[in-house]
């Protein structure tokens, strides 16, 4: 879905765009409770693991995805992903295919039966936190600590796929960025009982590639700026940016705005590289990143646990 996110989705105070869309918010809540007490939760014979969000798009879900399953791997598991089959995902399961086997589906329950039969023993989902269909036996809720829950509304007058009160089918959240007290006793308050929260950062791999280079910057994920962040915060001289709406396929009128800037180098991401052509891909560089999760030990003993 090529989509760019409206800038008042992340505004502190409450606007005027979404306060005319809110009827449509209800709209969309009162859908989503049919939908929700209209399911029956399929149980299935190994464990299934989910890494969802409530807000859209930007949260780490996928670079989680793909840590989660090396920690499998490292535990002695054959884990498989199971993503939801849409054209406009294939850059995320490009990058998923190059750490293990993919199955994707429009129904996640016929993935999972096929996960089963070709031997794999646990089930790693992409999303899906909002598939009533799958009795999930561990799920992860993905935040970012620069947007959180934007202004807390649900779509479309704002970021959310659910309500906040949502969390509680969480069993832990992992927020990406920098330690937020206040969110932490929001979520707490919700849960009024334990729930473990970790927080994981990116680190750029390939940085001394980009060092003492100028550069130009480009995305088109969920939320451009926080790609652009993390340059400045490596120290890099950005000296320009261009954000595209979220799995934005690029056209050579993209890039002959982007390349007509005369740079050391210009980049991207890694889910942006894989939606370009090989011809695109000879004039700009891919930015790889680790993810690493603090408490990693705690973090790899709660999964332990649901195996």
């Amino acid at each position: 879905m090529n989509f760019k996110k409206p800038k008042f989705w992340d505004q502190s105070s409450i606007s005027f765009w979404s306060i005319l869309l809110f009827p449509f918010s209800l709209v969309f809540l009162l859908a989503s409770l049919i939908i929700k007490i209209s399911k029956n939760q399929k149980k299935f014979s190994i464990p299934i693991i989910c890494i969802g969000n409530i807000y859209v798009g930007g949260t780490g879900k996928t670079p989680l995805t793909s840590e989660i399953f090396k920690i499998l791997k490292s535990s002695g598991k054959n884990p498989g992903f199971i993503k939801k089959s849409y054209s406009y995902l294939s850059d995320e399961m490009t990058m998923l295919k190059k750490i293990g086997k993919v199955f994707y589906e429009k129904n996640r329950i016929h993935a999972i039966k096929k996960l089963i039969l070709e031997g794999y023993d646990v089930a790693v989902l992409d999303d899906g936190f909002q598939d009533f269909t799958v009795k999930k036996d561990l799920s992860i809720l993905c935040f970012n600590s620069k947007q959180l829950i934007g202004n807390g509304l649900l779509i479309p007058s704002g970021p959310l796929r659910e309500s906040f009160d949502s969390i509680l089918r969480a069993n832990c959240i992992v927020i990406n960025g920098d330690k937020n007290l206040e969110f932490e006793n929001k979520i707490k308050k919700i849960f009024k009982k334990e729930i473990k929260i970790f927080y994981s950062k990116y680190k750029i791999k390939n940085i001394e590639n980009l060092q003492n280079k100028e550069i130009i910057a480009f995305a088109g994920i969920g939320n451009p700026s926080n790609f652009f962040d993390l340059l400045k915060e490596n120290n890099l001289n950005l000296k320009k940016t261009y954000s595209f709406p979220d799995h934005h396929f690029y056209s050579q009128k993209d890039f002959d705005k982007i390349i007509g800037d005369n740079v050391s180098k210009i980049v991207t991401t890694e889910k942006d590289y894989y939606r370009m052509n090989d011809e695109q891909k000879k004039n700009c560089y891919c930015v790889l990143v680790d993810l690493e999760i603090e408490n990693k030990d705690e973090f790899i003993n709660l999964i332990k646990s649901k195996l």
